[in-house]
């Protein structure tokens, strides 16, 4: 399974979001630029994250998108299932070897793990570290 633009630019839109949670809305328009994104690619990306509950939106000059729950509350899973449906490396039904069939739910499932065990917050975290993560990098 690849993560296409639309679940790495929809993290990077909740990221920001939840950096800012509680301190009023934001708007795409700043996303944008401080990513150097398409502004009308994000308007794409948030309109179902809206309608998943995901994210608020606020009307006005001092409107914007904030998250609808803490980040401490949303995880990467939630955000990638909506922007790029169900996780899953292959189609099972086409799959007719059970080994196989077994790895490949074992791939999903460790995935899924992974995305749903990781909040905002801790995105936000890591982040924050980066840094200092890098300095503990080696390469060959």
């Amino acid at each position: 399974m690849k993560i296409s633009t639309k679940g790495r630019y929809g993290l990077t839109i909740m990221m920001e979001l939840a950096s800012n949670y509680g301190e009023g809305p934001i708007s795409l328009k700043s996303i944008a630029e401080k990513h150097r994104l398409s502004e009308h690619y994000l308007e794409q990306l948030v309109a179902p994250l809206r309608n998943s509950g995901l994210v608020k939106s606020i009307r006005g000059a001092y409107g914007g998108y904030q998250c609808s729950k803490p980040p401490e509350e949303i995880t990467a899973g939630d955000v990638i299932r909506v922007l790029e449906g169900p996780i899953s490396p292959v189609d099972f039904t086409e799959e007719d070897d059970p080994a196989k069939r077994d790895l490949w739910i074992n791939i999903r499932d460790s995935i899924a793990k992974v995305l749903d065990s990781t909040t905002l917050a801790n995105l936000i975290h890591y982040q924050d570290q980066g840094d200092e993560h890098e300095s503990n990098m080696f390469y060959i």
